[in-house]
C-alpha cells in the first residue's frame, strides 16, 4: 500500500470555560520533514513536544499544522491572536523605507512582509500554562487530526496506486509491441548493409570476403540485440508493483530510484532501435514514464 503526501486531517474537542480546541494538519509533497507549526499562546511551552509527535507520526512532507482555541458559543471568535506593536511598526517601516530609496530597490518590494517578521512587531498575548488535563485533550485532538491525516493520506495512495497499475501495464504493452519489429529490423540493417558493400565491391572491383563479413556482422548485429533490455525492464515493472504492495509507509524515494532505472532501459531501447516503428514505440514508453516520475514525488 502507498501513501499520498498530499493529506488534510481536521478535528475539535470541548474543554473548559466555554471553549473548543481545534487542530487542522495539512500537507503537501516535500523530499524531507518541513513542518510549520502555527499554535495558541497558552501552548507554547507545549511546542517541542507538539513537533516530535508530528514528526514521528508523518515522516515525511510540507507539513502545517494549526492548533487554536475557539468560544464554544462564538465560531467566528478565536481565542489566540497577535496584536500589531504600532510604534514598532512604524520605526521599522520607515527604516526600510530609507533603504529602499538609498539603495533603488525595486517599490514592489514586500515591505510589510518584512515588517511583521521583525522582532517585537507582534506580541502575543500572555497566557497562563494548561492543566495536565487540558494538555489531555490536545494531545486526543491531535491524535484523531493525524487520523483523519492518515485516512486522507491512504485514500489518495489509493487513486496514485491505481493509477501507476495502468501506467506500468501500458509500458509493458508497448514493450511487447516492439517485438514483432525485432527480426524484421535485424533483416532489414543486414539487407543494406550487404546492399552497401556490393555497390562498393562493383565500384572498387575487389571481391568480398563473406566469411570476415558475417563475421562483422554477427559482431554488429550483436550490439543491436534488445534482449537484455527488455528483460530488464521487465524486472522493473515487476519490481515497482512489489514496492508498491510492501506493508509500510515511506516507499516513494524507491519507487523514485526504480523509475529510472526504467528511464534507463527505455533509453538504451531507443538507441538501438534503428527502426522508425520502434522509435514511436519508444517515445510512447518515455511519455509514460515522465507521468509515473511527476506522481512518485507525490508518494510517502
Amino acid at each position: 500500500m502507498i501513501y499520498s503526501m498530499t493529506g488534510y486531517g481536521k478535528a475539535e474537542k470541548q474543554v473548559a470555560n466555554n471553549k473548543k480546541i481545534i487542530v487542522e494538519v495539512r500537507s503537501l509533497n516535500s523530499k524531507s520533514l518541513d513542518l510549520n507549526v502555527r499554535i495558541a499562546p497558552q501552548l507554547r511551552s507545549k511546542e517541542l513536544e507538539i513537533r516530535t509527535l508530528i514528526g514521528q507520526r508523518l515522516e515525511r512532507g510540507k507539513i502545517d499544522l494549526s492548533i487554536y482555541y475557539q468560544d464554544a458559543t462564538n465560531a467566528d471568535q478565536t481565542m489566540a491572536y497577535a496584536p500589531i506593536n504600532r510604534e514598532a511598526f512604524a520605526y521599522y517601516y520607515k527604516e526600510l523605507t530609507a533603504l529602499q530609496q538609498e539603495l533603488g530597490w525595486a517599490n514592489n518590494q514586500d515591505i510589510v512582509g518584512a515588517i511583521l517578521r521583525m522582532p517585537d512587531v507582534t506580541k502575543i498575548q500572555e497566557s497562563n500554562e494548561i492543566s495536565d488535563e487540558e494538555w489531555a485533550v490536545v494531545i486526543q485532538t491531535i491524535e484523531e487530526a493525524i487520523k483523519q491525516f492518515n485516512a486522507f493520506r491512504e485514500q489518495e495512495g489509493l487513486s496514485l496506486y491505481q493509477m501507476f497499475c495502468e501506467k506500468l501495464d501500458a509500458i509493458a504493452t508497448l514493450l511487447a509491441e516492439v517485438e514483432p519489429y525485432e527480426q524484421s529490423r535485424v533483416e532489414k540493417i543486414k539487407a543494406r548493409i550487404e546492399a552497401n558493400l556490393e555497390q562498393l565491391s562493383a565500384t572498387t572491383q575487389q571481391a568480398i570476403d563473406h566469411n570476415r563479413l558475417e563475421q562483422e556482422m554477427i559482431f554488429y548485429l550483436e550490439k543491436l540485440d534488445i534482449t537484455e533490455e527488455k528483460v530488464r525492464l521487465t524486472n522493473h515493472l515487476k519490481y515497482f508493483r512489489e514496492t508498491m504492495d510492501s506493508e509500510g509507509a515511506g516507499v516513494g524515494k524507491k519507487l523514485g530510484f526504480i523509475a529510472q532505472e526504467m528511464g534507463r532501459e527505455i533509453n538504451t531501447l531507443g538507441s538501438k532501435s534503428n527502426q522508425s516503428e520502434m522509435q514511436i514505440i519508444v517515445v510512447k514508453m518515455k511519455d509514460i514514464l515522465e507521468q509515473i516520475k511527476e506522481q512518485v514525488l507525490n508518494v510517502l
